[in-house]
């Protein structure tokens, strides 16, 4: 390791923040920027499939394949949780959905938790500097930017059908949840264009690797990021069996999302002292807030068998799969362009309620999990999760193997907030579901069954038929107490030259999926290391 090579910016991950980051920074010629990834390159064909989500989860070769520790919340179960593990992150294996959050979110970010530069105002014009939406530019739309932003190439009838009984029990039609209200019953807009999936590798990563500034290795593991006298210098990886190291002049930003950051942090020294201390590895600094605060949305799953076809009645045979994929090679459509999910609503769990705290992702098909297949029957999904929840999470070495995977523990359904208002989710499933316009479709609810029908028999449901919606956050999050790991320029508390920009810093989740608003987070994140070091 002598002699090891010079960047003024080493970026950890190559995830939906990493890609913009390394885009951004390597920008200009004068900066010399390495970029690594502990996965491979994004070759494999269904990265490149909306769909293939089916195949790249619980994929060894593209996902870390992380699982939660059994959690009590959901009677003692253990969840998969899927993260990228290749060029591009999870945004290489997502459902694609393309959802900013409210407003309120980042208002409450700067104005109640004190991360000054973070307010709704603050970041819509990063969030505008990222798009390119096939719709065109307006007040809170942009084009032109690397992320490509389009509508559904695929509908079915029974979505249609879920959209007006919504409409029926109340919930205002409303045709741009990014816009003005988020708000109502639409379609979801995807990260996709012509029919393909638009990672942050496609949109970001790839122009700039023509850049003889830009530095790019794969198949580089993170181990330890090299710290002297309270400053980064860089970072220690293992590739091919053999440590590495690399220095950086200005500085190490750590985007390897919400589970990786705080473990690199932690292994590197940063973090809970007693944590620390039981693995045997020696307190750089003092931050008791690195992997505390974990939070994620958690999606009560509502299957409803059908008279009305579906897409599952589409691809129930060999013979229809082949006629799916050769529509998908000729054309780019059909259902091979499926986003996670048609239809979204964004609506209050009791009225009480003073804006959205649930959304539905609504599917015209069924399945057991992500790539066990579709039912044999004629079904749609409904599924449901509280945008804000309130229980909160961890994660933490269990070793000082870097190697090892920590333990993630979410704690799921611990507060009694989120108890009631998973309740109130499914009751109001059910009201859309007897709205006249679905009715008359639906033939039984098949997951949980109307065998639940206490509220302390659909809180039942609710731990025995939840899933994650894979949106892990806030495990370095940002803010001035004493459990903040950064403060509002995303600089880790007490370090120079060290900064972490994922969805680890958001201290509250936000109101919806967290691929975009984690590429807003890095580019803000660019702009103020652009700033900082010239």
């Amino acid at each position: 390791m002598s002699n090891p090579a010079r960047y003024d910016y080493v970026i950890v991950g190559a995830g939906s923040a990493g890609c913009v980051l390394a885009h951004r920074l390597s920008a200009d010629p004068a900066n010399r920027v390495l970029l690594l990834e502990a996965g491979g390159r994004d070759w494999h064909p269904w990265l490149h499939i909306p769909v293939g989500y089916f195949k790249t989860m619980h994929n060894p070769a593209t996902d870390w394949c992380y699982e939660t520790e059994p959690d009590a919340g959901l009677d003692g179960r253990s969840l998969q949780w899927p993260r990228g593990k290749v060029l591009g992150g999870s945004s290489a294996l997502n459902g694609l959905l393309y959802v900013r959050g409210q407003r309120q979110d980042y208002d409450r970010w700067a104005e109640r938790l004190g991360n000054r530069g973070w307010a709704y105002k603050d970041v819509l014009p990063y969030f505008k500097k990222s798009e390119d939406q096939e719709r065109g530019a307006d007040e809170y739309h942009g084009v032109g930017g690397p992320l490509k932003v389009s509508d559904l190439r695929l509908r079915r009838p029974i979505a249609d059908d879920f959209i007006a009984a919504a409409r029926q029990i109340g919930i205002p039609f409303n045709p741009d949840y990014n816009g003005a209200r988020q708000e109502g019953v639409g379609y979801f807009q995807q990260t996709a264009h012509k029919g393909l999936r638009w990672s942050t590798a496609k949109g970001f990563l790839r122009p700039a690797r023509k850049r003889p500034n830009l530095a790019v290795i794969t198949k580089a593991h993170a181990v330890k990021v090299l710290l002297d006298a309270g400053t980064a210098r860089g970072v220690q990886y293992l590739r091919g069996g053999a440590l590495q190291q690399v220095m950086a002049c200005k500085a190490v930003v750590l985007c390897a999302g919400a589970i990786g950051s705080p473990q690199l942090l932690q292994l590197s020294g940063l973090g809970p002292p007693a944590l620390l201390a039981r693995f045997g590895i020696a307190l750089t600094h003092e931050l008791p807030g690195v992997g505390q605060n974990l939070q994620d949305h958690l999606q009560v799953r509502l299957v409803y068998k059908t008279s009305r076809r579906t897409l599952n009645d589409e691809v129930n045979s060999p013979a229809k799969r082949l006629m799916v994929g050769m529509r998908y090679l000729l054309t780019r459509t059909g259902p091979l362009t499926l986003a996670a999910s048609q239809v979204a609503i964004f609506t209050r769990s009791n009225p009480s309620v003073s804006r959205p705290d649930i959304q539905f992702h609504f599917q015209p098909l069924s399945a057991d999990r992500p790539g066990d297949g579709a039912h044999k029957f004629s079904a749609f999904t409904a599924s449901v999760c509280q945008l804000r929840p309130r229980s909160r999470g961890a994660v933490e070495i269990t070793t000082a193997d870097p190697l090892a995977p920590p333990a993630i523990r979410p704690n799921y359904l611990s507060d009694e907030r989120d108890c009631r208002v998973a309740v109130d989710a499914i009751k109001l499933a059910r009201r859309i579901a007897a709205a006249p316009a679905l009715a008359g479709r639906i033939i039984d609810e098949y997951v949980p069954g109307r065998r639940y029908a206490s509220d302390a028999e659909l809180l039942q449901a609710a731990r025995q038929h939840s899933q994650t919606i894979y949106h892990p956050a806030g495990t370095c999050k940002m803010g001035q107490d004493d459990m903040a790991v950064v403060d509002e320029r995303l600089r880790v508390r007490g370090m120079d030259n060290l900064r972490v920009a994922d969805a680890s810093i958001m201290p509250e989740l936000v109101s919806g999926n967290t691929n975009a608003p984690t590429i807003m987070i890095a580019e803000k994140a660019a702009d103020m290391l652009l700033g900082d070091y010239g």
